[in-house]
């Protein structure tokens, strides 16, 4: 079973985003406390991957998460979306309860 997913889309901007900053295109999903739902995502590039992450692959281009922050996204899919409001990537997260609307904050 797939415990995430990372959408072409988003494997597209992680790529770019590393190539511009030299970087390897690895995305870190990690969950905090607090956001206006109770937690919130925090995005960022990686410089390695750790013994104990869970990584999912799309194109080259790998998500990994910590095993704490996985219990809270598992089964979830990260996407990149550009709309009118802006470009974010965004997560579809079926353990979420709610949302709030700026997308980056979750209750379970």
């Amino acid at each position: 079973m797939t415990m995430l997913a990372l959408t072409p889309s988003a494997a597209r901007r992680v790529a770019a985003i590393a190539a511009k900053q030299g970087k390897p295109a690895i995305l870190r999903l990690a969950v905090d406390g607090g956001g206006c739902a109770g937690f919130q995502y925090k995005f960022g590039l990686a410089e390695a991957i750790d013994a104990d992450d869970s990584v999912a692959e799309q194109d080259g281009v790998r998500l990994v998460v910590d095993p704490v922050s996985l219990d809270l996204v598992q089964g979830a899919e990260v996407d990149f979306v550009e709309s009118l409001g802006g470009a974010a990537f965004k997560v579809a997260n079926p353990n979420a309860a709610s949302g709030c609307g700026c997308g980056t904050s979750f209750s379970v």
